[in-house]
């Protein structure tokens, strides 16, 4: 958001469960079913998208196969097709194209738009949205939910509530009382550890972050405490970047103890490599090189890292990848503060993605 001059108009687009709706746009049989887009169900795969009959199950993106068949027995298991997948978001990208070159693709199926100056030369940004969502019905056949907002952040935020098939529009006026409005688990960007520290803290509601100021959320939250505390007061000066192409995804964790443990370490190291497996798939996306960072108590930071012959994404391969780089870098002693995980090389095609999903 532009306090001073310009205020932008930011659209986020997000289609509704997107590869399960391909496949029930393409097959009428699946329409009104709960449709899993995965591997077998008595597989070790994950995942890749439900459609909302199936969600109302709990079943949810890189959640195993095997979970997601115990939460619906009735759900109907589709192997994932990327061709098509990736055929329908260009053709979603061509209606976006229409209004703005300020767009920034954030996957297949979800994007950031900058409508302040439009081809159309149209003042109204929910217009805009609503414009848009109509060509992608109409046209690809496919629901999309926007949210329309000054910022990056808050645009995002007011997709996921405009979900399924709604949009959501937050003016500058209505920024404040948005904020009052959102909790720790609905910022884009805090996961469940996050969020549990938060309410260990007392904090619940986002403009709680507040209480604490920049330092003390620094203090808790590392670097990410500023971030946060931009966040709590609705500033994101982050501006739409057309040309932006992700160079890795990984994780990581600042320990509350220092941990000299080995099974406290490979433990964590488990949950790293979900996380990454789930950020990878959410950008539909492999990897041929993986990082292990590890910083020790007196901040002394090791890195290894490997590449790899095939591109891989699941999380159980990944685990067993990094477990030997984590015996390269950890002395077998020393206490840690901090351990990441991180992948790079990304692979896009979707053909590694086959072999395992």
């Amino acid at each position: 958001m532009t306090l001073a001059g310009t205020v932008h108009k930011i659209v986020h687009v997000d289609m509704d469960a997107f590869f399960a709706s391909v496949e029930q746009r393409d097959r009428p049989d699946l329409r009104g079913k709960p449709v899993v887009v995965g591997g077998p169900p008595n597989s070790r795969s994950v995942v890749c998208a439900a459609s909302y009959e199936a969600r109302r199950f709990g079943v949810r993106s890189a959640m195993p196969c095997s979970r997601a068949a115990r939460l619906c027995p009735t759900a109907i298991f589709v192997p994932p097709d990327f061709a098509r997948y990736k055929e329908a978001s260009q053709a979603i990208h061509r209606i976006f194209a229409r209004w703005t070159e300020l767009i920034e693709p954030l996957s297949l199926d979800e994007a950031y738009l900058d409508v302040t100056r439009n081809h159309a030369d149209e003042a109204s940004a929910t217009r805009v949205a609503t414009a848009i969502r109509a060509a992608i019905r109409d046209e690809v056949r496919l629901n999309a939910s926007a949210g329309i907002a000054p910022c990056k952040f808050l645009a995002k935020c007011a997709s996921d509530a405009a979900k399924p098939d709604g949009q959501v529009t937050i003016g500058p006026a209505q920024v404040e009382e948005y904020l009052h409005r959102l909790t720790v688990e609905q910022v884009p960007g805090i996961g469940t550890v996050t969020a549990e520290k938060c309410h260990r803290l007392g904090l619940h509601r986002l403009v709680d972050l507040r209480r604490l100021g920049e330092d003390g959320l620094r203090r808790h939250f590392g670097s990410s405490g500023s971030w946060f505390w931009e966040l709590a007061w609705g500033r994101d000066e982050r501006p739409v970047e057309p040309s932006q192409e992700r160079k890795s995804i990984g994780a990581e964790d600042t320990f509350d103890r220092d941990v000299d443990q080995r099974a406290v370490l490979e433990a964590h190291l488990a949950e790293l490599a979900q996380r990454v497996a789930e950020r990878l798939h959410r950008q539909h996306v492999t990897a041929r090189h993986l990082t292990l960072k590890l910083k020790y108590h007196d901040f002394h930071q090791v890195t290894r890292g490997r590449t790899l012959h095939d591109a891989v994404g699941d999380p159980v391969t990944l685990q067993a990848l990094a477990q030997p780089l984590l015996d390269q870098a950890w002395d077998g002693r020393s206490a840690v503060r901090l351990l990441g995980l991180s992948c790079a090389l990304l692979d896009g095609s979707g053909t590694r993605q086959e072999r395992w999903v």
